[in-house]
Formats: C-alpha cells, sequence, structure tokens
C-alpha cells in the first residue's frame, strides 16, 4: 500500500507541493501528547479514587487476597486453638490417669513443654494479636508439632507397659522387703532429706531404713535379675541390686550376708538376704531403695503399710 502524502498548495508557484514536517516538529508534538496523556491519567486517577472514593482494579485484586488470607488465617488460628485444648486434654489424663495406673511418673513440664516453656503453658498462644489473626504461624506450629511428639512417645510407652501388664504387675516391687507385719521390725528413717545419723547435716536419704535383729529374712519384692551383689565399705557394706525390667530396680544394703549371685532371676517373694549391720551403720537394719528410671522414688508409695501377718505369710512362702 503507498504511503499516504500530504500536499499544500503554494500560492507563489499556484500549485500544490508535498508538505514535509520537519522532524524537530514531530517530536515535539509527540511530547506534547505524551505529557498530556499522563496529565489527563493522574486527574482521572485522583477524581476516580480520591473524589468517588473507587479502589482500582490491581488494588481491588489485592484486597480481596488479603481478606481471602484473613480468613484462612482466622480459620488456623481457631484449630490451634482446638487443637491446644485437646492436647492439654491428653497431657492431664496421660499423667494423673494413664501412667500412674502402670506405676510410672507422671512427664514434668518442662519435658512436655519441649523447650518451649518457661511462662506457662499457654504462653505461645499470646502469638495470637486482638484481631485474631495468626502472627507467627509457623513458629506456632513448630512448637504444637514437637509436644504433640512427646505425648506421641508417652503414648507409646503406655501402650507398652500394658501389653506387659501381667509381666509388669509382678515385677513393680509392690510388697515390704522384710516381715513389718511381725514385732521385730520397726521403721527408722524416710525417704528424703534428714539429719546425718553420723554427723547431723542435712543430706538426701534416697531410700529407707528398717530395723530388726542381724539375720532377719530380707525378700525381693518383684520378679526381676540380680544385676549387682557388692560391699561398699564407706556406704552401702553388702548389698543386692535387682533389675525389675520397665524402668524398675530395688537395693537391698547393709546386709550380712547375700543368699543370690550374680544373673539369678528371682521371684516377688524370694528370699535373697539376711539383714546386717554392714557398711556405714549404726545398727542392724536394712536400707531399702526403690529407683525408677535411674532415679530414686519413695518405697512407701509402692507397699501397703498396714498388710497383716498371714497375708505377707502367704507373699513370701514359696509356692509349689
Amino acid at each position: 500500500m503507498p504511503k499516504k502524502r500530504r500536499y499544500k498548495f503554494n500560492p507563489e508557484t499556484l500549485a500544490y507541493e508535498i508538505h514535509k514536517i520537519p522532524l524537530r516538529a514531530k517530536f515535539s508534538k509527540g511530547f506534547i501528547i505524551f505529557l498530556l496523556s499522563i496529565l489527563t491519567s493522574s486527574v482521572y486517577y485522583l477524581v476516580y479514587t480520591r473524589y468517588f472514593g473507587l479502589e482500582t482494579p490491581k488494588m481491588m485484586t489485592l484486597l480481596r487476597e488479603s481478606e481471602e488470607l484473613t480468613n484462612k488465617l482466622d480459620l488456623m488460628n481457631k484449630r490451634f486453638k482446638e487443637a491446644n485444648n485437646s492436647l492439654l486434654s491428653l497431657q492431664m489424663r496421660d499423667n494423673y490417669i494413664y501412667r500412674p495406673i502402670f506405676g510410672m511418673e507422671e512427664i514434668p513440664l518442662e519435658v512436655r513443654d519441649a523447650g518451649f516453656g518457661g511462662v506457662d503453658r499457654y504462653s505461645y498462644l499470646k502469638n495470637f494479636d486482638n484481631s485474631g489473626i495468626l502472627t507467627r504461624t509457623a513458629e506456632n506450629m513448630d512448637i504444637l508439632y514437637k509436644k504433640a511428639f512427646v505425648q506421641s512417645k508417652s503414648f507409646d510407652e503406655v501402650v507398652l507397659q500394658a501389653k506387659n501388664a501381667d509381666k509388669l504387675a509382678l515385677s513393680v516391687p509392690a510388697i515390704p522387703p522384710v516381715n513389718i507385719a511381725g514385732h521385730r521390725i520397726h521403721f527408722s528413717s524416710s525417704f528424703g532429706y534428714r539429719p546425718d545419723p553420723f554427723n547431723g547435716h542435712y543430706r538426701m536419704h534416697s531410700g529407707i531404713d528398717l530395723s530388726g535383729p542381724v539375720g532377719e529374712p530380707v525378700y525381693a519384692t518383684g520378679n526381676g535379675k540380680v544385676v549387682e551383689i557388692g560391699y561398699d565399705f564407706f556406704g552401702y557394706g553388702n548389698f543386692i541390686l535387682v533389675d525389675h525390667g520397665f524402668g524398675y530396680k530395688t537395693r537391698y544394703a547393709h546386709l550380712k550376708t547375700s543368699l543370690v549371685v550374680m544373673g539369678r532371676q528371682v521371684r516377688r517373694g524370694e528370699q535373697i538376704a539376711l539383714m546386717g549391720n554392714t557398711g556405714r551403720s549404726k545398727g542392724p537394719h536394712l536400707h531399702y531403695e526403690v529407683i525408677y528410671q535411674g532415679r530414686p522414688v519413695n518405697p512407701l508409695n509402692y507397699y501397703n503399710r498396714d498388710i497383716k501377718p498371714d497375708e505377707f505369710l502367704a507373699m513370701v512362702t514359696p509356692k509349689g
């Protein structure tokens, strides 16, 4: 298609001549049109947004996306709180129902908080602002996940104990180590801090002391395996350590003599030693410890102190 040409009448020559626009004039005209378009757009934008109070399409898209995100975070906030309440309920039942049934100690709060504690167990929920929007989503998910993991591991332990309930029932140290139903045995020292009988200084006593005559029978308080027999001149004297499994061990100290050997499987109520006065002792007695998960616990929580003589004899009499 041929290029259009513009003609202009020349009065001097009385003829039409091709009209040529200088390049500079073309540029000036284009620049003026460009400036006018910018000015027109600016005026249009100001009238559209300021005078009529309307939003631009891009702004409307951003606002819509922001509203959607707010709704999603609101929903996530609600689900976090519901999950937290459910987890707290599980923790309460685990600590005060499930674990005590199997003789397991409760899990400390600092362990359950998985390193995120320090104020209270609800502290991580303070990351929600007043409008209900979650401000630290990733961090809160990490906290909740780790606390749920601790709870899951606890349930694994409870399930394992439940599967071995029969064996556990015979292994827990659930009877007195000596015949406390008779008149020959006297309770002489409790578990916990007490004045040392030699120097009077307060120190931790990791078991209980039961006084009686030298030679009094000492019994295994639960099924288990003898894992240590030794002599500690400045402490336990002659002693026996029995591993009952399920996290339980018992120690019998200041013995006159041991009646079992290393590696021997013993049954609850089986005589394993004779009471004595060896080691750091001021008189004939049995020092008895219950150790759970590597920590000494109060032995009095594991047996009935009001047991009758015939009941105790029934438990320690060898079965045929």
